[in-house]
């Protein structure tokens, strides 16, 4: 806990963020850093509660309650209380390996857990989180945690992504020798390529951290898409064992009509490409500039598509949503210590909100066919209203209103629904079990696949998830594979 009347004495506090529309003129960093006395009162907040709900890590109403990895965050936040920064880090070092990434890109589902959150504002976990490892870099404590031996067993990570990385951390700290094998010319999988700039900054958070992993003895390896242009049994046979963590990146498709026609995008086509640009100082192969954008779909892929498409500097920006707006605070069917599903201005919409005076999101709506001139690149695209209703076998579906069908003016769309599952090439290389939805077969906290010594660990395994469930997936695959390799294990 932090002090005793913490909770009492002072006001929830978050940093500020550069003004909307000052920084969508670039792909820097938006948030800005708090002062010292500040960071050390929001500590204090943090309460005496008896049973912290806040590093619990459940699944309630199939949201993320709690932290999936279990931070130690009472103990994080009493030590920022007091002063002790490099204790602080410690703590967070035992349970995440990398907090500099959790600290931009989790929603904070401890936040929606913490008890003081019942009746007041939460404590800002997130942001002390993010303050403890950037103080740890700047202050030089955060050093590459190199093997005193190594073991003599190979091991191969293919994924470069949270889980991929995390898996790989562990298994280089058993002593096992690693590589990481990235089918991206840069590793870090979603990290990387799937989450812009202006939230995770891949020179200065991104590839510090990869540093840090290669001085600690892991090999990366990119430009290496194994199962395509690799040869995946070669690659069983030349290591003891293998994680998998290829993520799940195979996008939820809208086969309507007009669905061919040029300027039809998934999100992350979009998202990728911009970040290439950034990187290598070229013009975006997909661009917004002057263009009409609808992005179709919600959640933070298209709030991305949101930002970015006003970095390029479009026309105009919609987003379309089939669910209906949240309310503005927690209803009684999602009580304390679920998520709460309330309404929020994301980062995306507040900067078009600045630009256009609006929220762009349109609720309840879907979209019937996308329209051009002959063979010509989309032009505008048909909506309906809709709203959700019973069907003959009791499934909520959505119904079309009559009478509310749109045309609106886009020359270039955004498809942000999801994703179905982990792409399959791999895994019909290796043969691999899968459930159901597509997913390698494995269960969560054992992670073994079909085959001997191969694991599945983050969204190929569980589906599309958050990044904290992603680190807590590949430490667990890496403590089960160390088993494997070694007849017992001392990893957490």
């Amino acid at each position: 806990m932090g002090k005793p009347t913490g909770f009492l004495e002072y006001l929830r506090e978050i940093p500020a963020d550069r003004p909307p529309l000052e920084r969508v003129r670039d792909y820097k960093e938006f948030h800005l850093h708090m002062e010292e006395k500040h960071l050390r009162n929001q500590g204090a907040r943090c309460m005496d509660c008896g049973v912290p709900f806040c590093h619990t890590g459940k699944l309630i109403s199939g949201m993320a309650a709690g932290c999936p990895i279990n931070n130690l965050i009472p103990e994080f936040n009493d030590l920022v209380y007091r002063g002790r920064w490099q204790e602080a880090l410690e703590r967070l070092h035992k349970t995440n390996n990398f907090p500099e990434f959790t600290g931009r890109v989790c929603p904070a589902p401890c936040e929606g857990s913490c008890v003081l959150g019942i009746n007041n504002p939460p404590v800002t976990i997130k942001n002390i989180e993010y303050s403890i490892i950037e103080k740890g870099w700047e202050e030089g404590w955060v050093l590459p945690n190199t093997p005193r031996s190594r073991t003599g067993k190979k091991v191969a990570v293919i994924g470069s992504g949270p889980a991929g990385l995390s898996a790989a951390s562990q298994l280089n700290a058993a002593g096992h020798t690693v590589t990481v094998y990235e089918r991206a010319d840069r590793p870090g999988g979603l990290l990387m390529y799937g989450i812009p700039n202006m939230k995770l900054d891949k020179n200065e958070v991104v590839l510090r951290r990869i540093r840090l992993m290669e001085e600690e003895g892991i090999k990366f390896v990119y430009n290496a898409n194994i199962g395509v242009s690799h040869d995946a049994a070669q690659l069983r046979k030349d290591h003891d064992a293998i994680v998998i963590a290829t993520g799940a990146t195979l996008p939820r498709d809208l086969p309507i009509e007009g669905r061919s026609h040029a300027g039809v995008h998934f999100a992350m086509e979009f998202l990728t490409a911009n970040t290439k640009a950034v990187l290598d100082g070229t013009a975006p192969a997909i661009s917004a500039k002057d263009k009409d954008v609808i992005v179709i779909g919600g959640g933070d892929t298209g709030t991305d598509c949101v930002g970015t498409s006003l970095r390029h500097g479009c026309k105009s920006i919609t987003q379309i949503e089939i669910l209906p707006k949240p309310a503005l605070e927690r209803t009684p069917d999602n009580p304390w210590p679920e998520w709460p599903k309330v309404y929020k201005l994301d980062y995306g919409q507040e900067e078009a909100a600045a630009r256009y005076g609006a929220d762009p999101r349109v609720y309840l709506t879907t979209v019937k066919k996308f329209t051009a001139s002959a063979s010509g690149p989309v032009e505008s695209l048909v909506t309906v209203e809709i709203k959700w209703g019973k069907n003959e076998k009791g499934q909520f579906v959505p119904q079309e209103l009559p009478g509310t069908e749109k045309t609106r003016p886009a020359q270039l769309v955004l498809l942000a629904m999801g994703f179905l599952g982990p792409e399959q090439a791999l895994v019909k290389a290796l043969t691999l079990d899968t459930d159901p939805r597509s997913n390698i077969k494995a269960d969560h906290n054992v992670h073994t696949t079909n085959l001997p010594g191969v694991f599945a660990a983050g969204d190929c395994r569980r589906g599309q998830s958050l990044v904290v469930w992603a680190i807590n997936e590949g430490r667990a695959a890496a403590r089960e594979c160390d088993r494997y390799l070694m007849g017992s294990t001392t990893l957490p």
